[in-house]
């Protein structure tokens, strides 16, 4: 009886501390997940409203033509093509981080957009936005790995719907990326003399004079 009794008291408080840890660790991982969303719809907002300037000339932006004018500048030709595509990358990139909606798309867009940004606008200046340089997206590609590497939490459209893409969906949207990156990057601009001789307007022949 005495046994039974050392067992009770040594079986109990083993089953309650379990139940405690258990609980414990629930409310982290809520809270986690609280904590992932403002992550989520400050970083994806702000994106996708960067990519609504870009695409629609919403926010005082540039629209089209002038995002395939400045892209053209950094060696990115044809421009509209790239500006349609970097343009609608963040601004659906952006849409999808903050609605937690096909995981992980949406960070890898904010990801690609900042690291062409970095290469092709902010590289080789002092790192201070202030002077130019890569300070702020810097911190939106440390924003994007971490919802990358800890999902959308459970306040996302994704946990709501029980969406989870495939994994080679995953891998061959990471290398299509990866390539288009490596292409942007290493374009180059044309030299001032190229680019003078590219805009200069044709001259027409002298008309010869009427007998």
């Amino acid at each position: 009886m005495m046994k039974l009794g050392v067992m009770e008291k040594q079986v109990i408080p083993a089953v309650l501390k379990k139940t405690i840890d258990v609980k414990r660790r629930k409310e982290s991982s809520i809270l986690r997940d609280i904590g992932l969303l403002p992550l989520r719809i400050i970083v994806g907002g702000l994106l996708a409203a960067h990519g609504a300037q870009k695409l629609f000339g919403w926010f005082n932006g540039p629209g089209l033509k002038g995002t395939a004018g400045f892209l053209e500048s950094l060696g990115l030709k044809p421009g509209k093509l790239w500006a349609i595509g970097a343009s609608a990358g963040e601004f659906g990139g952006g849409m999808l981080t903050a609605l937690g909606f096909l995981h992980p798309l949406g960070p890898f867009g904010k990801i690609g957009a900042m690291t062409m940004a970095i290469a092709k606008a902010h590289w080789g200046k002092p790192i201070w936005a202030s002077q130019g340089g890569a300070e702020l997206p810097l911190t939106n590609i440390a924003a994007a790995l971490t919802l990358l590497i800890s999902g959308p939490g459970r306040f996302s459209l994704d946990r709501l719907f029980g969406i989870r893409l495939p994994r080679t969906l995953v891998i061959a949207v990471a290398l299509t990326e990866a390539v288009l990156l490596a292409i942007g990057i290493m374009s180059r601009p044309a030299p001032p003399q190229a680019q003078q001789v590219e805009n200069q307007t044709p001259t027409t022949a002298a008309a010869s004079p009427t007998s």
